[in-house]
């Protein structure tokens, strides 16, 4: 895939008045592009979510940094449910990512990230556990950690953390450089990466180590700087992620086993201080960008739109984007090229930290706020 550089003067949306009468007033009217949508807001008052995933009776879950997990059904949020474990809630750190197992029905499992107090600091794990909702307040039962970072620091930023089921059942976890950039080209380091593991947390066989190093087993690629968005994506039969880059050099790359993303020797952005960072843009060994950003929009959440409420949409790639405050929609075209980029909803919700898609189609979306809430995007009236 050629890689793009996005144009900064990209379409906005625009809102438009409700006309009816007696409209509730946690809806709103959007003209996006290609299609008219509602917004609706189906809960708030929860303090910086983070990740959020539908259960099969139609319900979702949602986590909230500070260490609480809740269930949304039938409209109402539920009671922080209880035995999640201890998190270290400091800077972007605490409880992240929530992902459902596919076999729910039958094993009600659930998988989640968070940052893991230990020796030294902190680090990304990722825990299972079963959620029993029978009766009372849910809770977790038989939690048993699948994945540790064994180097702990007292740095509280760059977690990454999403969690995404390939189609043979393993579990991708994405990981950040914990703030320490030379940790994402450590072969021997697990900060800076895509994991790839099975569900009881040993290895299952493709991954790779590049010709003359030797990884860690449960990498599956390094180089990377902070990955907060991820997907299994049908349209390129692969992980697909988005990771935060300094000032400028945000990226779209589609990590492969035994690959390095260049992190920190190659980027496309520059240093806060406005220096430049590592060798430049490209150099032999590393993997070039499908996408990237610059200036940075600081993504988080991804999303492959396969619904049938946005046909529109379809094949398309949605970004949350916390600095600009806005969904981002990559669109591509029947070859798979991200050909252009559409901004919507910008500064109108605040901080879009998750992006997720229902059974019916519509798009749901976290805003990592004091008060953060859930957003719920249908077809227009």
């Amino acid at each position: 895939m050629p890689k793009i550089r996005a144009r900064f003067a990209l379409a906005l949306v625009s809102w438009t008045a409700l006309g009816a009468a007696g409209a509730m007033a946690d809806e709103r009217a959007i003209v996006t592009d290609r299609v008219a949508v509602t917004a609706s807001i189906v809960a708030d008052g929860l303090e910086h979510p983070w990740g959020l995933d539908f259960l099969p009776d139609g319900s979702a879950i949602v986590t909230e940094r500070p260490g609480r997990m809740r269930l949304w059904t039938a409209g109402a949020l539920s009671d922080p449910v209880e035995g999640v474990p201890k998190v270290a809630a400091r800077g972007q750190g605490g409880l992240l990512d929530v992902a459902v197992a596919p076999d729910f029905a039958s094993s009600e499992t659930i998988f989640f990230s968070f940052s893991e107090p230990g020796k030294g600091g902190a680090g990304t794990a990722v825990a299972r556990a079963r959620l029993a909702r029978d009766g009372g307040t849910a809770r977790l039962e038989d939690v048993r950690t699948i994945f540790s970072m064994a180097r702990k620091t007292g740095k509280t930023q760059h977690f990454g953390s999403r969690l995404v089921f390939g189609p043979d059942g393993t579990l991708f976890i994405t990981t950040g450089d914990r703030g320490q950039g030379d940790r994402a080209q450590d072969p021997r380091d697990s900060a800076g990466a895509v994991i790839r593991i099975n569900t009881d947390g040993s290895v299952p066989p493709g991954n790779a180590s590049p010709e003359g190093a030797e990884w860690l087993p449960e990498l599956w690629s390094k180089g990377h700087r902070n990955i907060q968005g991820a997907v299994f994506d049908p349209v390129w039969d692969g992980l697909v992620t988005v990771e935060h880059g300094a000032r400028g050099g945000d990226e779209v790359n589609r990590p492969e086993a035994g690959k390095n993303y260049g992190w920190p020797v190659i980027s496309y952005g520059v240093n806060y201080s406005g220096t430049k960072i590592g060798i430049g843009t490209e150099a032999p060994g590393y993997e070039q960008p499908l996408y990237y950003w610059d200036p940075s929009i600081a993504p988080s959440g991804l999303a492959s739109y396969q619904g049938d409420m946005f046909p529109e949409w379809k094949g398309d790639l949605l970004v949350g984007s916390l600095k600009f405050e806005l969904l981002a929609r990559l669109d591509r075209n029947e070859a798979g090229e991200i050909v252009g980029e559409e901004r919507m909803l910008k500064e109108e919700f605040g901080r879009i930290r998750d992006v997720a898609i229902a059974p019916d189609g519509a798009v749901w979306l976290l805003t990592d706020e004091d008060e953060g809430a859930v957003v719920r995007l249908s077809r227009g009236r």
